[in-house]
């Protein structure tokens, strides 16, 4: 089973939970994106991480982090994946995620696990790790980071150093974003941006509606038709 490979090329690490991003790096390589290998950045909920070490998904309780958008165990984006490595039929995969919904687990075989591991490669950094990244990159470079995207910073040293060539690390937020993980990091506070500046002063505009679909569905149709006018 091959996953397609293009030449030798940048590799690029992803800090990711629900699998979209560095899906989106995977699919743009199937289109002919020079990219040689797919890095993933974990941060202590790192069932992707042992997923691509073993070829084993297994579910495990949710642990917060300073990293919030990745706190995640059932990364949903990662079946997009598994429709490839299961040759694209649907009915097998469906039935592979019922079990693994069903036990929490789920194992691929060595050459579907062998074909995700031609593309992909994943490490795992924890909260402690995560600040030292962000200490570091701001005390070599003045640069701060937000708490994701040092876990693909680190995750880019990592790969860089186990497998040589080119990584590109991928940011997914603004230091202003995580202030306080960055600030204990760094003993800075980091700014919002100009343009948002003023953020927090900014009227708020709030229509609360009911719980209930037609009428929120109305709602949507009104507006639209509204800013239509």
């Amino acid at each position: 089973m091959a996953l397609g490979a293009p030449e030798r090329a940048v590799s690029f690490a992803v800090p990711t939970g629900n699998f979209g991003n560095v899906y989106a790096g995977y699919a743009a390589r199937a289109m002919g994106l020079p990219i040689e290998r797919l890095i993933v950045g974990s941060n202590s909920n790192d069932i992707l991480t042992r997923f691509f070490a073993s070829g084993r998904m297994a579910i495990e309780a949710v642990r917060p982090s300073l990293s919030p958008s990745m706190d995640i165990q059932v990364s949903s984006n990662a079946e997009r994946l598994l429709f490839d490595l299961y040759g694209r039929d649907g009915a097998a995969l469906a039935q592979a995620m019922a079990s693994f919904r069903r036990n929490g687990q789920l194992a691929i075989g060595d050459e579907r696990w062998k074909a995700a591991r031609a593309v992909f490669d994943g490490y795992r950094f924890d909260d402690a790790e995560t600040l030292q990244t962000i200490a570091g990159i701001h005390r070599q470079t003045g640069e701060l980071v937000d708490p994701h995207s040092a876990i693909g910073i680190a995750a880019a040293h990592a790969a860089a150093r186990d497998r040589g060539g080119p990584v590109v690390a991928l940011a997914t937020a603004h230091p202003a974003k995580f202030p306080d993980a960055v600030e204990r990091a760094t003993g800075l506070r980091p700014k919002l941006p100009e343009r948002l500046a003023d953020l927090l002063e900014r009227p708020e505009r709030v229509e609360v509606l009911p719980n209930d679909l037609k009428t929120v569905q109305g709602y949507i149709r009104s507006r639209r038709l509204k800013g239509a006018a």
